[in-house]
């Protein structure tokens, strides 16, 4: 039986693998058991490892640290990915509101914990220990480290606090989400908000009866407005029209609008009458007119990724018009200044032999499309770790910054993402390819975690001081994610999706993150986490060297 007692006991390469796969194979089973209707999905794996760790089971050290490194590295630059090309769409619109909540969260459990130190005689450097712990933010930790060593000063206990505090920082905003959805929380809070206008394209049937359009040309009507829409079909004599810019608009025709919500109102003052809501239930757009095909293509020619629409000229070269284009869940207007993305699904109407025409122009290759773009996704992830070891001097600070093994690959993820296609970039990653390789990297990150936290936990909680601490972290972390996030839900603005994110970014707290994801319905919590972390993980950073450097 040697050979058995060597997979768990003599450290190799196999025996890192098996440890880590036996910890995040048993820890995903036991996140599926459900008590009283909760369960703690991905995070338990983090608490096995912890267990595993206590009873001896260890790996080498330098594959403990590359594993947990890459693991991290592939979540969060995943993570900032998915999200990017939606992401600065929702930060012009409520991307200001998500931070100043989480700031909020920042700021208050900042101010508890500092309240607590003469009532329980914590000195300030543990305190700060304990404040990264309950926060799980190790960025902030290695910053209070340094500044610690500038000054001279023995900085053990500060890790030991962190160490000591981190686990329950974990699952005491698990516990909140839990807590708030199970007393606070009503249906509707769950239904997804978007965040952005654009997901909220809406389809029109309008009758021209302003006497100042008659003669004009669709062409001279955009001029006439600001408004931004699509003109799909045209009505005229129970004739169905594809509408062209040189195509002139008479009294009493029809047409099919594709605009937002907040922009009925003053087309219905540009048209004259409103006839019909296309939105209220599901339409056979086919069925409409027997010469009239909608069909909804996908973008997998490579050549398209960062062009304008406009510059395709489609409703010259094919007869069509694009009257949408979907791009993940979100819906966009298809005006001619809007960016194809490689994987885009583009609403496109006109006859049928116009349409299998423009389809080779797109590719529609669903084929492709379902090979996920690894080589990116690597490239991503070097530049974001570049990205992260980049020191940042701040003013009165003697020790730089550094953004990290998460704060880099997020935000070069998110940029990637985002302005990727601008620079005919290829970053598409199927949803399920992604959704795997951010699960993958999580649970490599958990297992890990909790592996090295493991061996010394439990000695450490016993000691004198050890379950003080605890107490005081758990405080830290509940107490102001639990206020935060009920008055945030009371203000009705935000789903309670949104609001989990927007704890767990504040709380640089992936691991709940996951665990939102997994109890809760669309991407809101990932958008919203990715919104507020970046600015909230450099205010801790700046915030702990703060209260070492000036006030010890």
């Amino acid at each position: 039986m040697d050979w058995l007692a060597g997979l768990f006991k003599i450290h190799s390469d196999i025996e890192s693998v098996v440890v880590i796969s036996l910890i995040i194979a048993v820890g995903l089973g036991l996140g599926r058991l459900k008590v009283k209707g909760i369960s703690l999905g991905i995070a338990f794996v983090f608490f096995f490892g912890i267990f595993v760790g206590h009873f001896g089971f260890s790996i080498d050290h330098t594959i403990l640290v590359y594993s947990e490194t890459f693991g991290l590295g592939l979540f969060v630059y995943c993570l900032g990915l998915h999200v990017g090309p939606n992401f600065f769409g929702s930060l012009r619109h409520e991307g200001m509101g998500l931070n100043l909540w989480s700031l909020a969260v920042i700021l208050f459990g900042t101010l508890f914990a500092l309240c607590l130190i003469p009532f329980t005689g914590v000195k300030l450097p543990d305190m700060v220990g304990l404040l990264c712990g309950a926060t799980t933010n190790t960025p902030a930790l290695g910053a209070a480290t340094q500044a610690m060593a500038h000054l001279g000063l023995p900085s053990g206990t500060l890790a030991l606090a962190t160490a000591v505090t981190y686990p329950l920082g974990v699952l005491g905003v698990i516990i909140v989400m839990v807590l708030m959805r199970k007393v606070f929380v009503k249906p509707r809070d769950l239904e997804v908000k978007p965040l952005t206008e654009d997901d909220e394209t809406y389809i029109a049937q309008f009758v021209v009866v302003n006497p100042a359009l008659e003669g004009k040309t669709i062409a001279d009507l955009t001029h006439m407005t600001h408004l931004k829409f699509i003109v799909s079909r045209l009505w005229r004599s129970n004739k169905v029209i594809i509408p062209e810019p040189d195509t002139v608009l008479h009294i009493n025709d029809n047409v099919m609008i594709v605009t937002t919500k907040d922009d009925e109102e003053s087309l219905v003052l540009l048209f004259g009458k409103l006839k019909k809501n296309w939105n209220e239930d599901k339409v056979n757009w086919n069925a409409i007119d027997a010469n009239i095909e909608s069909r909804v293509l996908v973008v997998s020619r490579t050549v398209l990724n960062g062009k304008h629409l406009g510059q395709l000229h489609l409703r010259d070269t094919y007869d069509v018009n694009v009257s949408r284009v979907i791009r993940g869940d979100v819906k966009l207007l298809a005006t001619s200044d809007l960016r194809l993305q490689y994987g885009d699904r583009v609403t496109v109407v006109g006859t049928h032999d116009a349409i299998d025409n423009v389809e080779k122009f797109f590719g529609n290759s669903v084929k492709t499309l379902n090979e996920p773009n690894l080589g990116s996704i690597f490239i991503g992830l070097i530049l974001g770790l570049a990205l992260g070891t980049i020191p940042i001097h701040i003013p009165g600070m003697e020790s730089p910054i550094r953004l990290g093994i998460a704060g880099g690959p997020i935000i070069m993820g998110i940029v990637v993402g985002a302005l990727g296609p601008q620079m005919h970039f290829i970053s598409y990653t199927t949803r399920s390819a992604s959704l795997m390789m951010r699960k993958f990297g999580l649970s490599i990150y958990l297992a890990c975690l909790g592996l090295d936290a493991g061996k010394d936990f439990f000695a450490t909680v016993m000691r004198p001081e050890g379950v003080i601490w605890v107490v005081i972290g758990f405080f830290i972390t509940v107490i102001p994610c639990l206020l935060i996030g009920l008055i945030a839900l009371k203000t009705k603005k935000y789903d309670f999706g949104t609001i989990c994110g927007i704890l767990c970014g504040s709380m640089a707290n992936p691991m709940a993150l996951g665990y939102a994801n997994d109890t809760l319905k669309g991407d809101s919590p990932s958008v919203s986490y990715a919104s507020v972390y970046p600015l909230g993980m450099f205010v801790r950073v700046i915030i702990a060297q703060i209260l070492i450097m000036f006030f010890v």
